[in-house]
């Protein structure tokens, strides 16, 4: 009851009528409250302050306050916002002089600010909003948040009111660019050179270069072979001091200078250099003999003089892909920016080409032989008929059978009869048919009937492919040498023969050059050829017929894209009718004395190619995987799930994982990028 009577008091004392006048407005009040309702706490400072408060239902709890010294009216505002804060609740306008008190959670997802809670939007000038972010994050209340937006460089900050002016007043403080901008034009040293030892000394613990990032920027401009510094004063001073000294030691170190070459050639890159200092290109002199590691000696050039008329030396170690340098400093930093710009890894091109030949013979053929003679002195003359587009020969074989009763049996005649009617036997195919006899002992007739129809599909897939540094000439032969003959002498008698030959090159054959071209097109100057052996000309000459399909072209091909190089679609009738005059034309029976053959031949042909840009190694590994798994699972294998005989050869022998068993590379993860010499601005 003694609390209760002590809040009542308090509350007569606080309580004023409306309007409020000044003295009262002034007038300093005295807080001790012990475990009192808040809902009674906020009408008597509705009272005092005479400001209007629309109290949310869900709005409970019991406040304990006090103060050491008198508080004005707006003081006492304050405290209230402050009570509601510590009791998760707050106070959102609702009008003129009107305020509704919630729990802090619906205060928040108004759109508008509250009394004590607002959003406000920074728009940072020298720091980087996302770390930004991060350092106010511990700062910010459990109801409050701080959103980063990189576009536009700003920061989003909702909290407290007194909260957020402390955030106001600290963003104030640190950003503001206090950096300076400082350009050094080296004269000895490579820009790029003192770049990299830069960001070494400003690496953190361990290496990491990132360590300091912020401090300051350094910046190459290979034009002017310039750096540009930018960063606190403290920070940008002692730099400069280690730049003028690396450029100075620069300028009074040795004129010669060794360039180890990571991917390029430097027998490759010799003559460019050569040109650059004014040097005419060693002449190809003869191989020297080897030291005692097997390694010539340097290949040198003459002394000339360099463009700013100093004498330039320059000179190549083979055995160490090196290129060595006898120069005045700012020659010699000419040249290594080169070699550095040409020193790069080049990119790889996989060329794949696909060559589909689908062919369809079809032949048809029908003849009809006869012959008679007479015999024992009849008067019936001898009559034949012979076709060239029918088999077997008629006549080869009537002159075999009548020669085997007239003629000798060791008669060199009778073997040519022999040989002539078995050779025309054996050229015979489809269905061979006939007949023969005598009419009254006065004639000898035979009949023979040859019908045959072939049909011959034949389909030609071919897919060679071959991998080739950018812009460097690659061949694929995968074929045999077949003989040709080119030239023969058999001499007088038959004496001392000899016979020429030549041997070409029959199967397929690949040869690309490669140019990787901006936008990822690729300039493919390629010639592709398969060829095959159709066999001898004919039974009595035995030179070899080649089929030979050819396409040398130059193409322009996106990446991974597949194009068509060429085809060829080819169809060949062919009818061939020999029969005899006037019987051949009688309807029907003209067929007796006819020998017809029908060809007809269609070929389809195409040729396409694609082309693969290989970037780095995890491409190089990507492509090779596939491909390797798809020549091990064709392969043998002696027990299910064994391993194949290549995938031993690669664990056993070299000791090395299969290209399959591989990880594949995740796209998501980007390719990681070049070192640049900046810590804050890459190039």
């Amino acid at each position: 009851m003694k609390r209760l009577a002590k809040i009542a008091l308090f509350a007569s004392a606080l309580c004023v009528t409306a309007p409020v006048p000044q003295a009262v407005a002034q007038q300093l009040q005295v807080l001790n409250l012990q475990d009192a309702d808040i809902r009674v706490f906020i009408q008597d400072v509705a009272r005092t302050t005479g400001q209007t408060f629309i109290i949310d239902p869900r709005v409970q709890g019991r406040v304990s306050l006090a103060s050491q010294t008198p508080l004005a009216r707006d003081e006492l505002f304050e405290v209230l916002l402050s009570t509601l804060r510590a009791n998760g609740l707050v106070a959102a306008p609702a009008g003129s002089r009107t305020w509704r008190i919630e729990p802090a959670a619906a205060g928040q997802g108004g759109a508008v600010q509250a009394a004590g809670f607002a959003t406000q939007i920074f728009k940072l000038r020298s720091l980087d909003a996302r770390s930004a972010a991060e350092t106010l994050r511990p700062m910010i209340s459990a109801q409050g948040a701080v959103v980063p937006s990189q576009r536009g460089n700003l920061l989003i900050v909702a909290d407290y009111a007194d909260n957020l002016r402390r955030v106001r007043s600290l963003l104030a403080q640190v950003d503001q660019d206090r950096g300076v901008t400082q350009t050094v034009t080296l004269r000895s040293s490579s820009a790029r050179e003192i770049a990299r030892v830069l960001n070494e000394l400003l690496a953190g613990p361990g290496g990491d270069p990132g360590a300091r990032n912020g401090l300051v920027s350094i910046v190459v401009v290979d034009s002017s072979n310039s750096i540009v510094l930018k960063g606190e004063p403290d920070v940008v001073r002692p730099l400069l001091e280690v730049i003028a000294d690396l450029d100075r030691r620069a300028e009074s170190a040795g004129d010669v200078r060794v360039v180890q070459l990571q991917h390029a050639d430097a027998e490759q890159l010799l003559p460019v250099l050569q040109q650059l200092v004014g040097q005419s290109p060693a002449p190809a002199a003869a191989p020297a003999s080897a030291g005692a590691d097997g390694e010539g000696p340097a290949a040198t050039a003459p002394v000339a003089s360099s463009p700013a008329g100093a004498r330039a030396n320059i000179a190549r170690y083979p055995g160490a892909n090196a290129i060595i340098i006898a120069a005045d400093p700012e020659t010699q930093r000419m040249l290594a920016e080169v070699i550095r710009q040409l020193d790069l890894r080049r990119q790889q091109v996989l060329v794949e080409a696909i060559v589909v030949e689908v062919s369809d013979e079809t032949a048809k053929r029908l003849g009809v032989q006869f012959a008679i003679a007479g015999i024992n002195g009849s008067n019936i003359p001898f009559a034949a008929t012979n076709y060239a587009n029918t088999a077997p020969n008629l006549p080869a074989l009537i002159g075999a059978a009548a020669g085997e009763g007239q003629l000798p049996e060791n008669s060199p005649t009778l073997d040519v009869l022999r040989n002539a009617a078995v050779s025309s036997l054996l050229g015979a195919n489809g269905i061979v048919t006939g007949g023969g006899g005598t009419l009254n002992d006065d004639a000898l007739f035979g009949v023979i009937i040859n019908a045959v129809k072939s049909d011959t599909a034949s389909n030609l897939l071919s897919t060679p492919s071959i991998m080739t540094l950018d812009n460097q000439e690659a061949t694929l032969l995968a074929g045999q040498e077949v003989p040709i003959t080119t030239g023969e002498v058999l001499g007088d008698d038959n004496s001392n023969p000899f016979r020429t030959i030549q041997r070409q090159n029959v199967g397929v054959a690949l040869e690309v050059k490669p140019q990787i071209n901006a936008g990822g097109t690729v300039t493919l100057f390629l010639r592709q050829e398969v060829s095959s052996v159709a066999g001898p000309v004919s039974a009595n000459f035995t030179e070899l017929i080649l089929n030979k399909r050819e396409i040398t072209t130059t193409v322009n091909v996106d990446d991974g894209d597949i194009v068509v190089l060429g085809g060829l679609l080819d169809q060949n009738e062919r009818v061939s009718v020999e029969r005899t005059p006037v019987l051949g034309d009688v309807p029907v029976l003209g067929h007796l004395f006819r020998g017809t053959n029908k060809q007809r031949t269609k070929t389809n042909l195409m040729v396409f190619i694609r082309p693969t840009i290989v970037r780095d190694a995890s491409e190089a590994r990507a492509l090779t995987g596939p491909r390797f798994g798809y020549i091990s699972d064709r392969q043998p294998r002696r027990d299910a799930g064994a391993q194949s005989d290549l995938e031993a050869l690669v664990r056993h022998y070299m000791g090395a994982t299969p290209p399959n068993a591989l990880p594949a590379p995740d796209p998501s993860t980007p390719a990681p990028a070049a070192p640049v010499p900046s810590l804050q601005a890459p190039e």
